[in-house]
């Protein structure tokens, strides 16, 4: 017997754990988890460590803060009970950050960062536990270096903020995702938005960032000039990245001048095939019109009955066009779509004479995801996004079969559509779909099996699966087979 015990107890030290492998294309579900220390008593330790970095006034555990931490109403991500972080850390400085991030690698604590929490997809959901790092406090433009066209912030500056000191100085930041988001969110997720026709998107106007790594060592990606072919461009490895490879503390942004006149011209089709077959025309013809964006008849419905309107709006498939430029220049641009709109089978064209009905056409586009969500009948309903990028040739036929397979599964789904977001050199299109389900109903079925068709259709068109919110918790199940979200920090 003891014989038998030494020998087993010999043969299970003496074996050795199993290699990883080195392939280089190796799926994430098959490397090593990390080994996070989670015990109640290692959170409470470090509970009393961020206090000596940053003041008891700047940690929280407030069950309130700890919910709108870790999930939102508008997210198609369902945050689940044991998803929230065991404290909110709200950091002053690149230096408490790295303070702070040093704390949680010592004592194997994961760390979710949050800036302005207009994520619609799960991207600031707590899923390791941990602590939230709170960038709120840390919301300032450091400098402008006006004549060098570039301007540094920090990680919880909103885009509208800035654009509205940068006007003083006739200056604008292009990118323009969702109301609320800020700078941090941004450059985590490369975001985009409806001036990425013209403009591109985040990944352009990133000179440079600070950045904490998973150790607390900081690190600034490069200096400031426009031009440099010196090693690797780790500024963009890290745009994307999700807070994965570290927290961005300070960005370098670039600026640009801002345009002398701008409008804005709606275009109502009959089909969605005429619409989509419109924008294919514009940009084929070249004209450099600022964005266009594409609104299905559901959407516009929607908007309609939420009110959020200063006008009543035709249900019917809709484009919508901004231009800017001299003032010249946008009257021709306004022509010449105009006339491509109506060869397509346009039945109605308005544009803006002035800068208030500029504004009030331009409403419509800003308030779709809001409108949708007042469509909720009660609190078993949710609001899903997805959206796919295609060659901007299969963006009809993709957005026809993508509608009739909505129309049939009973869905409440209505269409967005951003044109050249994410190339402004080659253009591609991208359909967004907000859609109202029961999550605990037989609608939750019907959108796995419209995923599903989805994946099959962006496939064939050789299309991507996310063009606009990165990767994320709600994309996991559904972009590329075989692998899992990345580890945080």
């Amino acid at each position: 017997m003891i014989l038998g015990s030494i020998a087993l107890s010999y043969y299970w030290g003496s074996r050795k754990p199993a290699a990883i492998s080195p392939n280089s294309t190796l799926p994430l579900n098959a490397t090593q988890p990390p080994d996070h220390n989670l015990t109640q008593t290692n959170l409470q330790a470090a509970w009393t460590e961020f206090v000596d970095v940053v003041g008891k006034d700047n940690v929280s555990t407030s069950e309130g803060d700890l919910q709108s931490h870790s999930g939102s109403d508008w997210s198609s991500y369902t945050t689940k009970e044991h998803e929230k972080p065991f404290l909110i850390v709200f950091p002053n400085s690149t230096e408490e950050v790295s303070r702070i991030v040093k704390i949680c690698h010592d004592r194997r604590i994961p760390v979710t960062a949050y800036s302005g929490g207009t994520s619609l997809e799960g991207h600031f959901s707590a899923t390791r536990g941990g602590i939230c790092m709170d960038f709120s406090r840390m919301d300032k433009i450091l400098k402008l270096h006006k004549e060098d066209l570039d301007v540094v912030v920090q990680p919880a500056l909103g885009w509208e903020l800035l654009n509205e000191e940068l006007a003083t100085e006739g200056l604008f930041f292009p990118p323009d995702p969702g109301p609320g988001a800020m700078i941090g969110g941004m450059v985590g997720t490369g975001c985009s938005g409806t001036n990425a026709y013209r403009y591109g998107t985040m990944k352009e106007w990133v000179l440079s960032l600070t950045v904490v790594l998973a150790d607390g060592t900081v690190i600034k990606t490069r200096q400031r000039p426009r031009k440099s072919s010196a090693g690797y461009d780790l500024t963009r490895m890290f745009i994307g990245s999700e807070g994965t490879l570290g927290l961005v503390t300070e960005a370098t942004l670039k600026v640009t001048v801002k345009p002398k006149s701008e409008s804005v011209a709606v275009a109502g089709f009959s089909t969605i095939r005429e619409a989509a077959e419109c924008v294919a025309k514009v940009v084929g013809e070249g004209v450099p019109i600022a964005a266009v964006e594409v609104l299905d008849n559901v959407q516009m419905r929607c908007i309609n009955e939420s009110g959020s309107t200063s006008r009543t709006w035709k249900e019917v498939p809709t484009l919508f066009f901004k231009f800017s430029g001299t003032p010249t220049a946008v009257k021709e641009q306004i022509s010449i779509v105009q006339k491509l709109a109506k060869s397509k089978g346009s039945k109605s064209f308005d544009f803006a004479k002035n800068a208030d009905e500029a504004s009030e056409l331009w409403s419509a586009r800003k308030e779709a995801l809001w409108s949708v969500m007042a469509k909720r009948r009660d609190d078993n309903d949710h609001v899903w996004t997805t959206d796919v990028a295609v060659p901007i040739s299969r963006l009809p036929d993709i957005i026809e079969e993508t509608k009739e397979d909505m129309a049939s599964s009973g869905l409440l789904a209505a269409m967005v559509g951003h044109v050249g977001d994410g190339n402004f050199h080659g253009k591609q299109a991208k359909a967004s779909f907000f859609l109202i389900i029961d999550v605990n109903g037989t609608s939750y079925n019907s959108i796995q099996r419209e995923r599903t068709q989805d994946r099959r259709r962006r496939s064939a068109s050789d299309g991507e699966a996310s063009s606009r919110n990165g990767r994320n918790c709600h994309r996991r199940t559904w972009g590329w087979p075989g692998q899992t979200r990345l580890p945080r920090s």
